[in-house]
């Protein structure tokens, strides 16, 4: 399949920013009352982490066939019924007490989630040129960080005002405005043939789809060795996280106040290198973004790990936050130019299903190990793994011979399915 793209003008990659940003910030608001309303309904910890299990599971049960349905979908279309679908949902939870219901709903809402995400990714490596793509997933960065910055306190004002449903409408509508922009984005496959019309999805087009993305994997092996990497650190990241609230308890005996100014400054270096990188994107290169950033990222775990001090820790916190927005951009736009478009969607879900088990397998192993060896064991241990993960990923990323994948379309095109 081969497609137009709309222009280098940046009409409407800033359309599909603004999208991004209401969906950004209505999600942390979102995420914050959710977990206020469970715990008043239950008063139960348990109950609000069992919320954190739900992701992983949506994945694993969405993500088998995901891609199959994706791929052979008009991605504007299925952009904008996954945003009214969630927001449809999401205000339902204002309607329910049980628990079950609760989680229910949440799930669903999850799978909407793991389908939008693989869906928008392949819509926005459509949209944009491949001068345009480094720059636009810089920005989409910032917009991030500026969620996770604003989103709490924007959280925090409307309980004031209002109470943890208030909030959960408020995002509900926030969906229903990102689906509305969303239609003003151009169709970009509306003279496209292909359509899951054509096929009813069954489990043999499911069995066929997986076939085809591990023969591309296999001719491709290098896109896909660098892809796995970078998820093995995502993984790695979400299991150390994890562990983050108990190492600064129980091992640096910091205070509730001292933990919250620690996060404070992760808030500080995630914006910070959000800021940089957008300014100076264009002067850098993508391998070194991947690489360095990675780097950076795992040498903040280890200061973190090793560190003695409360300041020390907060060293390592800000390192590890302002390098994230580099490897991510760099990441973002590695797979933007060498997954070939045609079956972006089925080697996303493919791949992400893969990174969700190992997110449950590694934060149960870490988990467990942290309860019966120790925290600072576990938390050096884990660090010594990204250092290691990152190095390797480092080394293949900015080895001389692989450049071209890179600077243009050629890893793509030579290794189209």
């Amino acid at each position: 399949m081969r497609f137009k793209h709309v222009g280098a003008s940046w009409k409407y990659p800033a359309i599909l920013l603004c999208g991004i940003g209401i969906s950004n910030f209505g999600a942390w608001v979102y995420f914050i009352a959710l977990n206020l309303i469970v715990l008043d309904l239950t008063k139960s910890p348990l109950a609000v982490a069992g919320l954190y299990m739900v992701k992983p599971v949506a994945v694993l049960l969405t993500n088998v066939w995901a891609g199959s349905v994706i791929d052979r979908m008009n991605k504007r279309n299925l952009m904008v019924t996954l945003d009214l679908f969630r927001a449809a949902f999401i205000a339902l939870l204002a309607f329910t007490s049980s628990i079950w219901v609760i989680y229910s709903l949440v799930l669903v809402i999850n799978m909407a989630e793991a389908m939008f995400g693989t869906t928008s990714r392949t819509y926005i490596t459509k949209l944009l040129t491949i001068e345009q793509r480094k720059r636009f997933n810089s920005l989409r960065s910032l917009i991030d960080s500026g969620a996770f910055l604003i989103g709490p306190a924007l959280a925090g004002l409307l309980f004031l005002i209002g109470t943890p449903v208030v909030a959960i409408y408020i995002n509900a509508l926030a969906l229903v405005f990102s689906g509305v922009i969303t239609l003003f984005m151009p169709d970009l496959e509306k003279d496209d043939s292909y359509r899951l019309t054509d096929q009813r999805l069954s489990w043999n087009i499911v069995k066929r789809d997986w076939g085809i993305v591990l023969n591309y994997s296999r001719k491709s092996a290098y896109v896909m060795l660098i892809y796995f990497l970078f998820s093995c650190m995502v993984v790695m990241e979400t299991a150390m996280d994890s562990q983050e609230a108990a190492f600064a308890k129980a091992v640096l005996f910091l205070s509730d106040s001292d933990y919250g100014f620690l996060v404070s400054i992760a808030g500080a270096g995630i914006i910070a290198g959000a800021i940089i990188n957008a300014l100076f994107v264009n002067k850098m290169r993508t391998s070194y973004m991947i690489g360095l950033g990675s780097v950076f990222v795992s040498l903040g775990y280890m200061i973190y790990a090793l560190s003695p001090s409360f300041s020390i820790a907060a060293m390592g916190f800000f390192v590890i936050a302002f390098s994230l927005a580099f490897a991510n951009t760099g990441f973002q736009t590695f797979y933007q130019n060498n997954i070939p478009v045609d079956i972006m969607g089925r080697v996303g879900s493919i791949f992400g299903l893969l990174e969700a088990l190992l997110v449950i397998m590694a934060t149960v192993i870490v988990g467990v190990s942290a309860h019966f060896i120790s925290i600072r064991f576990v938390v050096v241990s884990g660090s010594m793994v990204m250092v290691a993960l990152s190095l390797l990923l480092c080394v293949l990323s900015m080895w001389p011979l692989k450049s071209r994948y890179y600077s243009s379309e050629a890893g793509m095109m030579e290794e189209k399915v």
